[in-house]
């Protein structure tokens, strides 16, 4: 069941409290309607006395995943580590347009299909990765990459930054908003004159609290710009997450 940008709108600013779901403004009957068939679709039951909509899980959880997929049926790994597929690593490789001899960082960095790409694409590019999950890690040490640097498993918002790179290239976590988190803290590591480059959830385009807004409102300051991706562009990556790039300069 797709669903449309004005509900998940109205479902991104709702409060959730536990297993409750409580719909927060005035909405229209029509706008109310199609709300409510989404989140009965979704397992929420209209409860009087509690006066919200009560799920047998985290509320929360359950209205994250609708959001991330714009579709009430979820992929079971929605929140796991997923590769970036190659049409879109060779988009995002374009939009960085990395010279001879930059210095590129890849944040959260899976498998390492950016880095690769991004060595690749200019003489004498240096890549350094950071990557939380240890078999990834692992994976990563192993392609012993020429001139790449990768150490232990490590939360990447836990890094002290330093403006010592030419470009970022990322595809970060996206569950609660964390594809934001991951992208403003990666954007401290740029040098001036440095880009940004980051497949994130279509969310950001739409929802209306203080963390998108503020980010939106930093994307255009900056001068950057947002790109949709094609619905089911991560399909071959096992998610129907929806997705666009960010190109942000330093």
């Amino acid at each position: 069941m797709r669903v449309d940008k004005e509900v998940l709108n109205v479902l991104s600013a709702c409060q959730c409290e536990g297993n409750n779901l409580i719909l927060t403004g005035q909405l229209d009957r029509n706008l109310y309607t199609r709300t409510n068939k989404v989140i009965e679709a979704a397992g929420g039951k209209w409860n009087r006395k509690a006066k919200a909509h009560v799920f047998d899980m985290n509320a929360s959880d359950r209205i994250e995943q609708i959001i991330l997929t714009g579709d009430v049926v979820v992929p079971k790994d929605d929140f796991e580590f997923f590769p970036t597929p190659p049409d879109v690593v060779e988009r995002l490789i374009e939009l960085a347009d990395i010279q001879n001899g930059m210095r590129v960082l890849e944040p959260s960095a899976g498998r390492g299909a950016l880095a690769v790409a991004a060595q690749k694409s200019a003489i004498g590019v240096k890549v350094d990765m950071v990557e939380l999950m240890p078999e990834n890690n692992t994976y990563l040490i192993n392609l012993q990459i020429p001139d790449a640097k990768i150490g232990e498993p490590f939360d990447f918002l836990k890094i002290e930054p330093m403006p010592s790179f030419d470009r970022v290239v990322m595809n970060p976590p996206f569950g609660r908003q964390a594809d934001i988190k991951h992208v403003s803290h990666a954007l401290k590591f740029l040098k001036p004159g440095g880009l940004l480059v980051s497949v994130m959830a279509s969310s950001v385009t739409f929802r209306s609290n203080k963390l998108t807004s503020d980010f939106r409102q930093l994307i255009e300051e900056r001068g950057g710009h947002i790109e949709e991706l094609p619905e089911g562009a991560f399909k071959s990556s096992g998610t129907m997450v929806n997705t666009i790039i960010a190109v942000i300069p330093a």
